[in-house]
């Protein structure tokens, strides 16, 4: 019996997460298009045996399931309803597959706005980073109807080491997403600080980082992000406007409900003053440039 082809998989936004799941996609031998506003990331992506598009219009009729890995609910907007948008091109039926990080009430009115154009969509953030997703093992915190996942299920363990199922409303999975990025982004700040104090202090970076990383004060985020410091190589990542903005959406979350959240808004404070101080395309462990008097390691590259 011949094995029924794999359907096209298309991705919109190939950074540094959007490029790594196409290279799984690829990997995994599902006809992989790729739509990216830089003409020089569509030429690599081709040369890899991707399918480049200029435009997620282009892609539209030609995949049964879209992936949106681009920055915030603007750029998702102008990716599936803008001029070139991938949603009057998409055949009924298809799924949506929504990762960029953003509020669980805009992912909640995403699926019903695509739901008028009788499209299924997925509520997926992802986590892990561009290492995990180069290798196709991100978290997918995901929610939506049983349809979707029966049409997008293998699709999304191409991508993914861990796929959890959060309920069937649009919604869900931005909630946890939201939660982990107050984690994620407190944990960031509180690492830039201790490394900050252990430079006025005198204490050698490399020592530090490696009794931390065998004590209890580790945290992911502390091993992961440390070495950008003590290199000085803040090539972006994960930039630190990102944390402006996802800092931003859970205080936003929380305020709607009259939640205190004290040390996500003093982290949130840390990334605005980074950010305003000319570090916001960084890499997010540039929030450590905020403290004053300390002379940072340079770059050795």
């Amino acid at each position: 019996m011949i094995p029924h082809a794999k359907p096209a998989v298309g991705v919109i936004g190939l950074g540094a997460m959007g490029l790594g799941v196409a290279r799984s996609l690829l990997r995994a031998g599902y006809p992989t298009l790729g739509c990216d506003l830089r003409p020089e990331v569509l030429r690599s992506f081709e040369r890899e045996g991707g399918i480049p598009c200029p435009a997620p219009g282009a892609m539209g009729s030609r995949c049964q399931v879209v992936i949106t890995l681009v920055v915030n609910e603007a750029q998702t907007d102008e990716a599936l309803f803008g001029p070139g948008g991938a949603v009057p091109a998409l055949t009924p039926g298809s799924v949506v597959v929504s990762s960029a990080t953003v509020s669980p009430g805009y992912s909640r009115d995403l699926g019903r706005r695509l739901s008028e154009h009788s499209l299924l969509m997925i509520d997926a953030p992802v986590s892990g980073g561009a290492v995990r997703a180069a290798e196709g093992k991100l978290t997918l915190m995901t929610s939506g109807p049983a349809e979707a996942y029966a049409k997008c299920e293998e699709v999304l363990g191409s991508i993914a080491a861990r796929v959890y199922h959060l309920g069937d409303q649009h919604g869900m999975g931005s909630q946890v997403k939201m939660i982990n990025q107050l984690l994620a982004g407190v944990h960031i700040a509180a690492m830039s600080e201790a490394l900050a104090l252990g430079i006025r202090e005198g204490v050698d970076l490399k020592v530090l980082y490696e009794v931390i990383t065998h004590s209890a004060g580790n945290s992911w985020m502390f091993e992961n992000r440390a070495p950008h410091v003590i290199e000085g190589d803040y090539t972006s990542l994960s930039a630190v406007d990102i944390f402006v903005k996802d800092l931003g959406l859970v205080l936003d979350t929380a305020r709607s409900s009259k939640f205190p959240l004290p040390l996500s808004s003093a982290a949130h404070q840390m990334f605005m003053m980074a950010s305003a101080a000319g570090h916001g395309r960084e890499d997010d462990s540039a929030v450590i440039k905020i403290f004053p008097g300390i002379k940072l390691p340079s770059s050795v590259g």
